[in-house]
C-alpha cells in the first residue's frame, strides 16, 4: 500500500572544491593550487619558492640557466637567507659559512598542509587558501664549517597561498642551551615585464646603505625608485610601512611585513648580470627586481629556548 505522503528528498551539500598539494615522484619539490587557478611550486632543497602564479600569471623570475637539481644555490624565486646575509664577517660565529648561510643550500622537511575553512554555499570557489609547512633542525645538517655546529636550531617555515597574495614566514627556534646571533631575509625576485618602467613607492625618504659605493651612506630620494642601472640598497624601515612596486605607473604587487624591519631593493643589471653563470637570458634583468625583506642590518640575538618570529605578505594585483 502506497503512502498518500512521502517523505522529502533529503537535500545533498554540494561537493565544495578544495586545494589540490602533490609531491614530485622523486621527492624534490611540493606543487599546491586552488580552484580558482593560482598555484605554488616549492623545492625541497632550500624551501625555494620557484613559482607563484595569480592573476593569471607568473610572478615570480626564476632565471633561465637556475639549477633545480640541488647542486647549488636557485638563482630567482625566493631563496632563504639564514643564519647569515651576504659572506659572513670575519671574526664572527658565522665565518666559514657560505654567503647567505645554509638554509638555501639545504633539503627541508615537508611537514604537511592545512587549509581555509570552506563556504558551503552553491556559488562558493572552495577553500580559499592552503598553508604548507616545511622543517630544517641542526640534527639534518651533516657538516656545518664554522662555530654553528655547536649550536641547535629548528625553524619551521611557512607558506600561505591566498587568491590573490602569498605568505611567507619563519619561526625560528634556538633548542639548545647558548644564546646565538643570526640575520634572516626572504631574497624575493618580483617578475615585472619591463624594469624600465617599474618603480618602488614606500621608502620616500629612507636613507639607504649603497652596496654599490661599498655601503655607503646615501640620503633617501623625494619619490619613488627607479631603476636605469645597478641597483644594491639595503634600507631600515617601520615594517608597518606599506611597500608597492608599480609598473606603467599601475601598482603592480603590494609588501606587507611582520617583524621585519629591513628591505633590499636589487638588480644587476646589464654587466653583473652577465658575470654570473646562473643567470639568464642575458637581458633578464629587465624582468626582474628584487624587493627583499628582512632583519639584515644588525644581528639578532636569540636566547636558548626562546622563538624570533617574522614574515611577509605579497599581494599580486
Amino acid at each position: 500500500m502506497e503512502r498518500s505522503k512521502k517523505p522529502a528528498n533529503i537535500p545533498v551539500s554540494p561537493t565544495i572544491p578544495t586545494p589540490n598539494v602533490s609531491i614530485s615522484q622523486d621527492n624534490s619539490r611540493v606543487t599546491a593550487s586552488l580552484p580558482t587557478g593560482e598555484s605554488v611550486d616549492i623545492l625541497l632543497y632550500g624551501a625555494t619558492i620557484i613559482s607563484w602564479k595569480a592573476k593569471g600569471k607568473e610572478n615570480l623570475f626564476l632565471s633561465s640557466k637556475a639549477h633545480l637539481d640541488g647542486s647549488k644555490a636557485v638563482r630567482g624565486g625566493i631563496p632563504l637567507v639564514f643564519p647569515v646575509f651576504g659572506p659572513p664577517p670575519a671574526g664572527h660565529a658565522t665565518t666559514g659559512l657560505p654567503q647567505h648561510g645554509f638554509a638555501r643550500t639545504s633539503k627541508w622537511e615537508y611537514l604537511g598542509k592545512s587549509t581555509s575553512e570552506s563556504s558551503a554555499t552553491p556559488k562558493s570557489k572552495g577553500d580559499a587558501s592552503v598553508k604548507l609547512d616545511f622543517g630544517l633542525s641542526h640534527t639534518m645538517l651533516d657538516n656545518i664549517p664554522s662555530e654553528w655546529k655547536n649550536y641547535e636550531f629548528g625553524i619551521t617555515y611557512s607558506v600561505t597561498l591566498n587568491t590573490d597574495d602569498i605568505e611567507t614566514s619563519f619561526a625560528i627556534r634556538n633548542t639548545g642551551k647558548k644564546d646565538w646571533e643570526f640575520q634572516t631575509l626572504f631574497h624575493t625576485y618580483l617578475a615585472v615585464d619591463n624594469i624600465s618602467q617599474v618603480s618602488v613607492s614606500g621608502l620616500e625618504g629612507v636613507s639607504y646603505k649603497d652596496k654599490t659605493q661599498g655601503g655607503k651612506e646615501v640620503k633617501g630620494t623625494s619619490g619613488p625608485i627607479t631603476i636605469d642601472g645597478e641597483v644594491d640598497r639595503n634600507y631600515s624601515q617601520d615594517p608597518s610601512k606599506l611597500v608597492t612596486i608599480a609598473e606603467k605607473n599601475k601598482p603592480r604587487y603590494e609588501i606587507y611585513r611582520d617583524l621585519l624591519s629591513d628591505l633590499v631593493v636589487w638588480n644587476p643589471w646589464e654587466s653583473k648580470a652577465k658575470s654570473m653563470a646562473d643567470f639568464g637570458p642575458e637581458d633578464g634583468y629587465k624582468k626582474m627586481i628584487c624587493v627583499e625583506t628582512g632583519s639584515v642590518l644588525q644581528w639578532n640575538t636569540l636566547e636558548a629556548g626562546d622563538t624570533w618570529e617574522g614574515g611577509q605578505r605579497i599581494k599580486a594585483l
